[in-house]
């Protein structure tokens, strides 16, 4: 099928992907470790081989990206150059290496009955993936859930359509050799929109949506989807410095935060600092972001104390930037500072800097986001960080899966039951 296509019923073209790939699902389900590891690794050494060829496939995006106008950034996502292509490849043996959590019991125990009872992870069935620009999202989607024994549907952005269908390839090929269904991967064929809604709508045959793209994406497949959701819809991540600080920490760390890199959802977009060391910390973190050409946007104090700042409004508190601004609020203390991160916070990561053990916990305790940290860059909110290997994105949400999701996310969990003929009396 090709994306050509003017005349296809979009319906009847995903209600047969979803059958198709419902009865991959149990196959997948099902396939030993070994299996699923050596189509990892020879999708990996099929995308290096075919190198060239992706190269000439994402050539024709990037020349219908530009006849659209998309700007720079865009085009610099959508591109896919050798370092690239190679950290793909890379990418898929790194998630063949890494442990499958597809069937391992935890928690066993026996009961007074006499029966054990356990927990085993399994996985979730079929995953639907929405996304945009980014075409080594393809691999890298179609890798996790690979490897945590689900079948996916992945629907890129129209703007990657060559570079998407060029990797599905690639992934055929590699599943097809481990002696797999080339099913357990649908890469949809169709740029239609209305495969979209299709989707969300294809709760027979989808277990799970995840989308990954810009706040506009996120929130009309969140409101549409009859599918559940495992998402987050923006970064709004917090720095608190205690009174209580070490001041070369506060400062190395806040600015990490904020200008290792702008445009992700793990970096600061308001400073909070306890009044009580605000006119010795501020001076000296703000020349600091002003060095790096950050606008700053405070409260009447930070204005106070600091030149050249602007007024920061209401909605300011609210907004993720992406972009080199931060806001900066001084708040009497630290209730003061979990008071205003847990009413305006996205819920994504939030960091306290302070020497004060007691205090610390309290922040670890009371601020509800995915990701509490002390004494730590907001940036350390990273699957591969924290030793998932690899994420599919991060949770906001509080069920089933909270923060960076990576395998043992991708999986649920079901209770298991040994007995030796035991009978309830």
């Amino acid at each position: 099928m090709s994306n050509q296509s003017k005349s296809i019923d979009v319906k009847s073209y995903m209600s047969q992907l979803g059958q198709r790939v419902r009865a991959a699902s149990r196959e997948i389900g099902r396939a030993e470790t070994a299996v699923k590891n050596k189509a990892l690794n020879v999708i990996a050494d099929r995308i290096d081989i075919e190198a060239e060829n992706l190269k000439q496939a994402n050539a024709l995006d990037l020349e219908a990206g530009k006849a659209k106008g998309l700007n720079d950034a865009l085009l610099d996502r959508l591109g896919l150059t050798d370092a690239g292509i190679k950290s793909m490849a890379e990418g898929l043996r790194q998630i063949a290496s890494l442990e499958d959590p597809v069937g391992v019991i935890t928690d066993m125990a026996y009961r007074p009955s006499g029966i054990q009872v356990g927990r085993m992870r399994v996985p979730l069935g079929v995953i639907g993936i929405i996304y945009e620009s980014r075409p080594n999202v393809t691999a890298d989607a179609a890798g996790l859930c690979l490897k945590s024994g689900n079948a996916c549907i992945l629907r890129g952005g129209s703007e990657a359509f060559h570079s998407n269908q060029a990797i599905a390839e690639c992934i055929r090929y590699g599943l097809e050799q481990a002696g797999l269904s080339g099913d357990v991967v649908q890469v949809v064929e169709t740029t239609d929109r209305e495969a979209v809604g299709e989707m969300l709508r294809m709760k027979d045959f989808v277990d799970v949506i995840i989308p990954r793209g810009g706040k506009s994406l996120i929130e009309r497949i969140t409101n549409e989807s009859s599918v559940p959701v495992i998402k987050h819809l923006d970064g709004i991540c917090h720095v608190y410095i205690d009174a209580d600080a070490d001041m070369d920490k506060a400062i190395s760390v806040a600015v990490n935060s904020k200008t290792q890199r702008y445009g992700t959802c793990n970096t600061l977009e308001t400073l909070l600092v306890a009044e009580k060391i605000a006119d010795d910390v501020l001076p000296r973190l703000c020349d600091e972001y002003k060095a790096k050409g950050v606008e700053l946007r405070g409260c009447e104090k930070t204005r106070a104390l600091v030149d050249g700042v602007i007024a920061a409004t209401d909605e300011d508190w609210d907004t993720e930037y992406l972009a080199p601004i931060l806001s900066i609020r001084v708040v009497a203390d630290i209730d003061a500072a979990i008071e205003h991160i847990n009413k305006h916070s996205s819920q994504h990561t939030e960091s306290i800097i302070t020497e004060n053990y007691t205090l610390a916990r309290r922040f670890l305790r009371e601020v509800d986001s995915s990701s509490v940290m002390v004494n730590a860059s907001t940036r350390f909110a990273d699957g591969f960080e924290y030793g998932l290997g690899a994420e599919i994105g991060i949770s906001t949400d509080k069920l089933h899966a909270r923060g960076p999701v990576g395998l043992e996310g991708l999986t649920s969990q079901k209770y298991v039951v040994l007995g030796d003929g035991h009978i309830r009396t």
